[in-house]
């Protein structure tokens, strides 16, 4: 419900754009960001800015090149993005925010019980449509193939 008090949580006005984080979505997801390798140089990228670059792109849609340049360099952006996407950091992320908004709405973290339809089984099986068409139909045969016709001639 709109109430006074979460419009104020919910204003984003202060922000540089829409898509940053705040200083309490940022205390979030600090935590979940891997730090640097021991070996090799000291990191010299602000991880606070990459995610905003990051958040930037996967809240508007734009294109890589399109980011807006007071954020970091699109190289950076994107090296970090397929990083995080093949080491699972992104996963993680992702399942603790969940967690902690199941949590805010006194659920349990994990849910118990799903829902599937009919229609989304039928997709969903190995092989997909083309595997239940198989199924469900009767096979057709031409007269060629079929021994009737050729004990007629």
């Amino acid at each position: 419900m709109w109430t006074s008090r979460n419009r104020a949580r919910y204003d984003r006005s202060k922000l540089r754009y829409p898509s940053d984080l705040s200083d309490d979505e940022w205390a979030l997801v600090a935590p979940l960001i891997p730090a640097g390798k021991p070996c090799g140089g000291k990191r010299t990228v602000i991880m606070r800015e990459v995610m905003n670059g990051l958040m930037h792109v996967l809240s508007t849609g734009c294109q890589w090149r399109a980011i807006p340049k007071d954020l970091p360099p699109r190289s950076t952006i994107y090296d970090y993005f397929d990083l995080w996407t093949w080491d699972g950091t992104l996963d993680v992320i992702h399942h603790a925010l969940y967690e902690k908004c199941r949590e805010q709405e006194q659920r349990d973290a994990c849910p118990t019980a799903a829902i599937i339809d009919g229609q989304s089984v039928k997709s969903a099986e190995k092989g997909g449509p083309r595997s239940i068409r198989q199924v469900t139909m009767r096979a057709r045969r031409s007269k060629a193939r079929s021994a009737i016709f050729l004990s007629i001639r």
